[in-house]
């Protein structure tokens, strides 16, 4: 393929790291290079000779540096088509000279609004004159090389040294793509900020960062992980996370986030609870976790929100599981589970901000809120004549807790502190009812004195029936169905207790 080598250079950028080793290279190729302000500055420390830009333009920066570079000397050296005769022309007749190369990155607008700076610090650092050369650059790829930011400079160090300063057309598409990705990018976060008060019915999402999976739901699908994983977890020891892994670290981590200022454990399967209990210690909740379903916990994703020590982790140590995760693990409890080469252990560092959930559908997406509510004892509604007991709403609390993240329909089964049994997924509200029990006594649990929770109101009064014959004594529910009263009725008759939260929380 034939190579064009690189006789000018307009060089423009915010971040300078590692750029150097370029500059040293166009300088030993003898390219005459364009600059302006701080990084003609930076250039001129490295021994290479500089043409300011005014100097080019016959204009000053002006508008406090909100116009340097926005003249037709610039683009037109940018944007002239080599190959068109006219274009060649008429850069000659207005004294326009080629640019064939042009490094230039954008000011830090995504940085600036996570900082929580002021509207105008954040609208100072929307780039103009930047992201039209990136545009303008990228478009005329057939002539042209465009470097749109710091991460990209080994690659063009790498091409130019291995084609004696000059790239292909292979090269310029390449960075071309590159450069319409972190432009698209920021426009992106440039839109959501400002659609924050506007609110307007567009679904604008970018996510630079990746990270390859071994492969999707199941072995013959593809997947990657879009954002930055690092910024949420430090990976301690084991095995790549997977794409189950992921999905089921999500549903983890939003389920034990419940729990805050109490020592919880939580053992998930296919995103739904097979163990959650509290404890006095880490150890004594994994326990407990443990014992509601010894048999699901295998391969399970596991996580507490307090910091793991050898006790927990001499108890824990002998089960198989995928994941653990922790805000912090001690160093005997690390060097204890890290025997396992494969065991995915997670130090959590930070909490999901996000708001939103999105997903595809048919030939779309659909976008909704996440569901950040959970009703506590203070918003129950006592329906029945039987008042509960005070450690029955706190048991219906935790039970809600976890009925909240597990998939519809879904009942679960608890007292105040410790999961029962749950049955999910369920095309009927009886069937998880049922599902829930028979577990229960499969794994020794006497469910008298119990509490119910259900994601949904009863359409009938059936599944207290079925509550009360098993010994459930408290059962709480959103409410709304036009025959609640059937329910309360039964629950009335026979000593039960029933709250109500006008909340549902399907889950799908």
């Amino acid at each position: 393929m034939t190579v064009k080598k690189i006789r000018t250079a307009l060089i423009s950028v915010f971040y300078k790291d590692n750029l150097e080793p370029i500059i040293d290279l166009l300088k030993e190729q003898g390219v005459k290079i364009y600059s302006t302000g701080g990084t003609q500055a930076f250039i001129e420390q490295q021994g290479a000779t500089v043409i300011p830009v005014e100097e080019l333009t016959g204009y000053p920066s002006i508008f406090g540096g909100r116009v340097k570079t926005l003249h037709p000397k610039i683009f037109g050296g940018i944007l002239y088509r080599r190959n068109h005769q006219e274009d060649v022309v008429q850069a000659a007749d207005y004294e326009i000279p080629a640019i064939d190369l042009v490094i230039v990155d954008l000011y830090p607008f995504e940085e600036t609004v996570a900082s929580g700076a002021a509207e105008g610090e954040v609208i100072e650092k929307i780039d103009i004159g930047g992201i039209s050369l990136i545009r303008a650059a990228a478009k005329n790829f057939q002539d042209v090389v465009i470097v749109a930011s710091k991460e990209q400079y080994g690659e063009l160090k790498e091409r130019l040294e291995n084609n004696s300063g000059g790239t292909t057309l292979k090269d310029r598409r390449y960075f071309a793509a590159q450069a319409f990705k972190v432009s698209s990018h920021y426009d992106t976060h440039i839109f959501n900020y400002f659609n924050r008060q506007e609110a307007i019915p567009s679904l604008k999402i970018s996510e630079i960062k990746s990270t390859g999976l071994r492969y999707g739901e199941n072995p013959h699908q593809q997947a990657a992980f879009f954002g930055d994983l690092g910024e949420m977890f430090e990976q301690l020891n084991g095995k790549e996370l997977s794409y189950n892994n992921l999905v089921d670290v999500d549903a983890a981590v939003s389920l034990i986030a419940e729990f805050e200022g109490q020592t919880a454990f939580a053992i998930l399967k296919h995103t739904n609870a097979c163990g959650v209990a509290l404890g006095n210690s880490v150890a004594e909740a994994y326990e407990k976790a443990f014992a509601a379903d010894t048999i699901s916990a295998f391969g399970g994703v596991l996580i507490t929100n307090q910091p793991v020590d050898l006790s927990a982790a001499e108890a824990m140590k002998g089960l198989f599981f995928e994941v653990l995760i922790a805000p912090s693990f001690s160093n005997e409890a690390l060097q204890l589970l890290s025997t396992k080469k494969n065991r995915i252990l997670l130090k959590q560092k930070i909490h999901p901000s996000t708001t939103k959930q999105v997903k595809t559908l048919l030939n779309g997406f659909v976008s909704q809120d996440q569901d950040l509510q959970t009703e506590g004892k203070d918003q129950f509604v006592v329906a029945t004549k039987q008042k509960p007991t005070t450690e029955e709403m706190d048991a219906m609390e935790f039970a809600l807790k976890v009925c909240k993240h597990t998939k519809s329909n879904t009942i679960v089964l608890s007292n105040k502190d410790q999961l029962f049994s749950s049955g999910v997924g369920q095309t009927s509200r009886v069937d998880a009812l049922k599902q829930a029990i028979e577990k229960a006594h499969a794994f020794g649990f006497d469910l008298k004195g119990a509490v119910m929770a259900s994601d949904a109101f009863f359409p009938f009064p059936d599944c207290v029936e079925i509550a009360g014959n098993a010994g459930i004594t408290a059962v709480v529910q959103p409410g709304g169905s036009i025959k609640d009263q059937d329910s309360i009725a039964y629950c009335d008759a026979h000593g039960m207790s029933m709250v109500m939260t006008g909340v549902r929380h399907f889950k799908h």
